[in-house]
């Protein structure tokens, strides 16, 4: 054999059983749970909204870049107590990351006008409804909240999704 097939022969991709693969892909998603993984990312997301207001609040400044920890934190939540592979948890992910990015600016919001007014938070959390929620992401909004938002979006999504392991991955060779 000359060096240049065996160069080859030692390159070539390990063959996948396929009988191991569609075993693995049914186990999978047999072990999913999308009711969990939603659960986790809604209250990923109100934490991480909890956390974006009180930095906020401490800082006295809007930090965009924490939309894209809510949505980082809401994924990996997903990922972690759905484990599931299919579309609905990258959905999951997403939707709940751009609802913790509302609320966290909602909170934000709340907050610094508790402060400006020198009323209890709760005072100002009673006052919502949807009209002055409404009135208050309006008044408050800027374009680049779109951009941040978009990356939140970006991800709770793509981090929602459970990852195949290195070890997994070698049991699938012949």
């Amino acid at each position: 054999m000359n060096t240049e097939t065996e160069a080859k022969e030692q390159t070539k991709a390990p063959e996948i059983d396929p009988i191991k693969l569609q075993r693995l892909t049914q186990e999978i998603k047999d072990n999913q749970n999308l009711l969990s993984g939603t659960l986790a990312g809604v209250a990923a997301a109100v934490l991480g909204a909890g956390l974006w207001a009180v930095i906020t609040a401490v800082t006295k400044y809007q930090i965009g870049w924490m939309a894209i920890g809510v949505g980082s934190l809401v994924g990996i939540a997903v990922r972690t107590f759905g484990r599931g592979t299919d579309r609905a948890f990258g959905i999951a992910g997403a939707a709940s990351s751009v609802l913790g990015c509302l609320a966290g600016n909602l909170l934000a919001v709340c907050i610094m006008v508790s402060q400006q007014e020198k009323v209890p938070f709760s005072t100002v959390l009673s006052s919502l409804n949807p009209e002055v929620v409404t009135g208050l992401m309006k008044a408050t909004f800027n374009p680049m909240d779109l951009l941040f938002y978009g990356l939140a979006v970006y991800a709770g999504y793509r981090f929602s999704f459970r990852r195949t392991s290195a070890e997994e991955l070698a049991k699938l060779t012949k």
